[in-house]
């Protein structure tokens, strides 16, 4: 047992000769053990760095947790983070460390160390560390480096009028909308994009759903995709609303190249429609769809069938989208209009009983709070505690 050590504690301070700021350093595996290699684990505070230096035999490291940067003497930083391996050749000038607002550990690899395993420089001055830049932003480092990297994601290389104009603003809703509010849960970004796009819809929110159709089409949502978000919008929201965002997404796919009309999704006929959607609601919602039905008034009965044959029958029933994802559209929808709180709440337990358990919900409503707000959030968060109490 003499032999094991531990990589998980943090270690200790590393010397400030060859360091910038707090540094910690953990050497399970050194020279004198013999077998060849030096292993360490280095945990970096905020803007804590390495001095430029360079290893004979090279060095890997291996990204465990958070973000940093990791830059070659005449050549941009470069952003890593956990899970990224960085292979660095022997005699290259480098330094490595945490970016401006997070902490970042790595294990460092060095093999075949000789007496002099790592050759120390001057140290990383702040100009030097300050020049991390994505070319589009001016002022990169009032934003974070996820921010920076989740927003590039959608949008790459899209130059923002509204940050030229309102840096302040645009900062701090990026850092918030793009950092902080995307950390929350696990909600992949396919489905995060086409949830706040449904959410446009329901707002009223045209510049912003445009934004998002593009950055939909740029991540490799499918045109049916999208277009099945926006019809699934008529018996929620009115045509009459959805008309622009329909005139819209033609635009923005005419300019694309892509051919118009898409292939049909419908699922069902003029004959079928009543009995499949039907089939549909009761899938989604059970019995309560056989009560409705008994309780109606008589002379409001063709409304429960417009819903099974027209809301159920001739959209929900289609193609295009799983039922999971349209429950989940339908609820952003809803929370977006305001005023929806009875059909939050069915919807909510719609959701449930196909298989959007509460905490998807909650990364759900979580992801929508920058573009609807608090109120309606929060409003939707009433609603869940009560349909799908935490237990």
């Amino acid at each position: 047992m003499e032999n094991f050590n531990s990589i998980l504690p943090k270690g200790n301070i590393a010397p400030k000769e060859n360091f910038t700021g707090t540094v910690w350093t953990n050497l399970p595996v050194n020279a004198e053990d013999g077998v060849n290699s030096i292993v360490g684990k280095v945990t970096f505070e905020p803007k804590a760095r390495t001095n430029w230096h360079s290893h004979p035999n090279g060095q890997i490291l291996i990204v465990t947790e958070g973000v940093g940067y990791y830059q070659e003497k005449g050549n941009p930083i470069q952003l890593i983070q956990k899970g990224d391996v960085v292979k660095i050749l022997p005699n290259i000038i480098h330094w490595h460390g945490a970016s401006h607002h997070y902490e970042m550990t790595h294990t460092a690899i060095v093999p075949n160390p000789g007496k002099e395993s790592s050759i120390w420089l001057q140290p990383v001055n702040d100009e030097e560390y300050n020049t991390f830049k994505v070319p589009v932003y001016n002022v990169e480092n009032s934003l974070s480096p996820l921010a920076i990297m989740n927003h590039e994601e959608l949008w790459p290389n899209y130059i923002s009028k509204a940050k030229e104009t309102d840096p302040d603003l645009i900062e701090v809703f990026d850092n918030f909308a793009f950092d902080d509010v995307i950390k929350h849960g696990n909600m992949v970004t396919k489905t995060r994009v086409l949830m706040i796009m449904a959410s446009t819809i329901g707002s009223q929110a045209l510049t912003e759903y445009k934004m998002f159709v593009d950055a939909a089409l740029n991540i490799g949502i499918t045109p049916i995709e999208i277009k099945e978000v926006l019809y699934q919008s008529v018996p929620y929201v009115g045509v009459s609303k959805v008309i622009d965002f329909i005139n819209a997404t033609n635009e923005i796919f005419t300019a694309r190249n892509i051919t118009l009309p898409l292939e049909g999704q419908s699922t069902t006929t003029p004959e079928t429609r009543m009995e499949k959607g039907l089939a549909k609601q009761k899938e989604i919602f059970g019995n309560r769809i056989d009560d409705m039905y008994k309780n109606s008034p008589k002379d409001l009965l063709h409304i429960q069938q417009y819903l099974s044959a027209n809301c159920f029958g001739d959209y929900i029933t289609r193609a295009g989208l799983d039922v999971k994802t349209r429950e989940m559209v339908t609820l952003s929808f809803l929370i977006a209009m305001g005023g929806t709180e009875s059909q939050i709440k069915g919807h909510i337990q719609g959701n449930a009983n196909v298989g959007n358990d509460r905490q998807t919900l909650i990364n759900l409503m979580t992801q929508l709070i920058p573009y609807v707000g608090y109120p309606r959030t929060l409003n939707a968060i009433n609603c869940l505690n009560e349909v799908l109490p935490n237990k």
